[in-house]
């Protein structure tokens, strides 16, 4: 079969065209047809079939071939309408190419015509069976973005080539209709760069690799140099077009880069009358400010003389209270398998807490492995802190919370053990200890793939979305990290310790608390600076811990190349810039295809949406759970900042950049199709 493949350059001097003002068209000198001939019959035959074909296709696409007389007579096409188009645009467009092939190419076996809406090529050879994208116009428009600057033409030649590389990704990888919108920003108002706009479609029978594989030859030949600001090339497989203006019907399906901000500055009368206020403001806030501290003094030296009574009477309040500790689970659930075990039982099986049993240490006490009781069960225990108030406090209220938790991603308690100043919980064994023992370590963060690693994170979302909405009572955690979510032996994850979870409300939207109690780096920023907890301070840590997982990093002590940063700052920064794959762990680098790329990308920008400042910009968990198991990226909105972007680290560990194996551009999506 002949292959032919042309190219034909058009300058386009206006701004939009018509649709149907002005078509493109290839004529093909190599094959002509006689008039009244079978070959015109079977071309009649399929113009009349095509246009009805393709408009009423769920992708406005169709194919023909009409054999009649055979040998030179055959007559093949293909038309492809605009994935934005509509059924009654797709058939006049298709219908008007085919009318216009006749006009302009009278007689021509092989004619390719392009309009905006639609493309339609024929021919009397077989590229139905190929996947060759053959019968190609390529037009540009006159450059007008040349710059004196040779910076700002390279960083306008590096945008459009990664909105050109983003869309033609998404158009092969996350449409099943083979089509794709976008628009990157500028960045910011005064930029040289313009806001550019693509559009990528390839036939919807090619498989996303096909896809991508012809629309990379594409844009790889795509005329960037000299500041072109649009360009387009359209065959028979594939078509790519970018402009400075949105030509595009609806909003864009992805979105990259970052807007550029509004513009704030004051005008001069603005700022005479901001000083004016501020002055009235000043002479009034420091008179009340010093008399706040003198009332804060006098409340705070009572409150140590109380604190020190009540340190006294602690530990005789604590004897009094482990009496009810046996029967509070019986309490809560008469129907539980829960089990007060013998001290001296634990005491031997865990060779008296020897630290070659230990599995770790918490904030409360550590945990230890005891193996196999005499009737063949395998468990774990915790030993709270003898003399600690907090450590009791902290016993009572995961007997009370677990009482009423029973969920595969939740670790079961199983007994507890109370034997003068101990006290003891009981658990399930997790034969793989937590997950901070694997993704934190090089070596072992290799067994975690990436499917792995997702069944974690929507295991440790569903525990979540259970606590939070599907249990009898709605429980925040509060210290939802790495070291807290334990691994059994096919890695399932499991949420643990739930010493410092509260029961709220089901008709309150927050709460407040005079004691802040967590993990530093996991704390969502109203809770660590003002006490305040909802729902949306756990979603704020399963931000952090999802970011943890898909880097391998750690949020605390976290510093890349000398610069120190946070990882949430870290992350953003990457998203930003189009650079999101650095953010992935090595180990998993190199050894993820383009389905599970999609994936990653998907689980950053929910993670960047979990850890947002505001609460109010936060998903919840069942937004949250929705959206991981969405196919596609079709609906996901775009994060803005995250909190603590500021915020630097002093004590960081070094880290260093993964390179990817499979290029991916950072999108986020403002509406679906």
């Amino acid at each position: 079969m002949a292959v032919v493949v042309v190219a034909v350059a058009v300058v386009l001097l206006s701004a939009s065209p018509p649709a149907a003002a002005q078509p493109w068209q290839y004529c093909g000198s190599s094959a002509r047809y006689s008039p009244n001939s079978t070959y015109q019959v079977n071309l009649e035959a399929v113009s009349a079939a095509l246009p009805r074909n393709a408009s009423s296709s769920p992708a406005l696409f169709a194919t023909a071939a009409r054999s009649a007389g055979g040998g030179d007579d055959l007559v093949f096409a293909l038309t492809l309408c605009r994935g934005d188009a509509d059924a009654a645009g797709c058939l006049d467009c298709v219908a008007d190419a085919f009318r216009h092939a006749r006009g302009s190419c009278p007689l021509d076996k092989e004619v390719a015509v392009l309009y905006d809406a639609c493309f339609l090529y024929f021919s009397g050879q077989d590229f139905l069976a190929t996947t060759a994208n053959v019968g190609q116009i390529s037009l540009y428009n006159t450059p007008q973005n040349a710059s004196a600057d040779p910076r700002a033409d390279a960083l306008f030649t590096a945008r459009v080539r990664a909105l050109l590389n983003g869309t033609a990704r998404w158009a092969a990888y996350g449409s099943a209709r083979r089509f794709a919108t976008a628009r990157i920003w500028n960045g910011s108002v005064a930029a040289p760069v313009p806001t550019m706009y693509a559009l990528a479609q390839c036939t919807p029978d090619l498989s996303p690799a096909d896809c991508w594989g012809c629309l990379e030859d594409l844009v790889g030949k795509a005329p960037l140099a000299g500041g072109t600001i649009g360009a387009r090339t359209a065959g028979v497989r594939c078509s790519y077009r970018y402009e400075n203006y949105a030509f595009f019907r609806g909003v864009p399906m992805l979105n990259m880069g970052t807007p550029p901000p509004p513009s704030t500055q004051p005008t001069a009368g603005r700022r005479s009358g901001k000083r004016k206020k501020q002055w009235i403001i000043v002479s009034i806030i420091v008179p009340l400010v010093g008399i706040f501290l003198c009332i804060f003094c006098f409340g705070w030296i009572r409150y140590l003389r109380k604190g020190r009574l009540k340190l006294q009477e602690q530990p005789m309040a604590n004897l009094t209270r482990v009496d009810g500790v046996s029967s509070l689970w019986t309490i809560q659930d008469t129907d539980s398998e829960f089990t007060m075990f013998d001290f001296r039982q634990i005491v031997e099986s865990t060779d008296n807490f020897c630290n070659e049993n230990k599995l770790g240490q918490g904030g409360f006490g550590a945990v230890y492995k005891v193996g196999q009781l005499p009737n063949g069960l395998e468990i774990a225990v915790k030993r709270l802190a003898s003399q600690s108030g907090q450590g009791f406090v902290e016993f009572k209220n995961e007997i009370h919370l677990i009482a009423k938790l029973q969920h595969t991603n939740l670790v079961r308690l199983l007994g507890c053990c109370v034997h003068g100043e101990e006290h003891i919980l009981i658990y399930e064994y997790m034969q793989n200890k937590s997950l901070d023992f694997f993704i934190f370590d090089v070596t072992r963060a290799r067994l975690l793939t990436w499917d792995k690693r997702l069944n974690i994170i929507e295991g440790i979302a569903q525990g979540l979305l259970y606590l939070h909405k599907l249990s009898r009572l709605r429980i925040i955690h509060r210290d939802l990290k790495a070291s807290n979510i334990l691994l059994d032996s096919d890695m399932n994850p499991k949420i643990s310790d739930f010493g410092l979870a509260k029961i709220f409300s089901p008709n309150a939207i927050q709460g407040n608390t005079n004691r802040v109690v967590g993990t530093y780096g996991y704390m969502a920023p109203e809770y660590a600076s003002k006490g305040v907890f909802s729902v949306k301070t756990d979603v704020f840590s399963f931000g952090v811990l999802l970011l943890e997982i898909i880097s391998g990093k750690r949020n605390a002590g976290f510093h890349q190349q000398g610069d120190f940063f946070n990882l949430l700052g870290y992350a953003w920064t990457l998203w930003k810039e189009d650079r999101w794959f650095e953010l992935v762990d090595k180990s998993l680098a190199d050894h993820h295809d383009q389905d599970q790329a999609l994936e990653i990308l998907k689980c950053i920008n929910i993670a960047l949406m979990c850890v947002q400042e505001n609460g109010a910009d936060r998903p919840t968990m069942s937004d949250v759970v929705a959206m991981l198991s969405m196919e596609t990226m079709s609906s996901l909105p775009c994060p803005k900042q995250p909190a603590y972007f500021n915020l630097s680290s002093a004590d960081g560990e070094p880290s260093t950049t993964a390179p990817s194996s499979v290029n991916v551009v950072s999108v986020c999506i403002s509406e679906g199709r």
